[in-house]
């Protein structure tokens, strides 16, 4: 995927699904994402959580200060209304990743720490050829061991 001119401001964005039995939230991860924030790592654009009862239903739940709508609207629920807003096609499928009796976090960040990559990539005229997040356990399968 090519950069478009005029978008080096805005860091590349993720959608970040993290699923939790049950509904119990401590509010660390909470208080993570607000430390990253300050440091201008990353952008909470948005939050929601949802929650799938036993039946299979999903409904959702307010999350911090966030209203969880730009988040609904991509994983196609309308925050208020809980009915799909966009085609089903062009949503985001995550409900299906929720198991029966568990709830998940949806963040949406916006990574400030790779602006000014973009922006070199871009007046570089180079392309993204490959956009992918390589998992942990991967990494350590291949020798890579943590810096920490």
């Amino acid at each position: 995927m090519s950069v478009p001119t005029g978008t080096t401001t805005l860091g590349p964005v993720q959608m970040l699904v993290v699923g939790f039995e049950g509904d119990h939230f401590t509010g660390e991860i909470l208080q993570e994402l607000q430390r990253l924030t300050e440091h201008d790592v990353i952008r909470l654009i948005d939050l929601l959580v949802v929650r799938r009862d036993e039946n299979g239903t999903v409904e959702t739940l307010k999350a911090h200060d966030s209203d969880g709508d730009i988040v609904g609207e991509l994983i196609g629920l309308d925050a208020e209304e809980e009915h799909p807003t966009i085609e089903e096609d062009e949503a985001i499928v995550v409900a299906d990743a929720i198991a029966p009796g568990s709830a998940a976090g949806i963040a949406l960040i916006e990574h400030r720490w790779a602006v000014g990559l973009r922006g070199a990539v871009e007046r570089a005229n180079g392309t993204t050829l490959v956009d992918a997040w390589v998992h942990p356990e991967d990494l350590s399968s291949a020798g890579v061991r943590s810096a920490g």
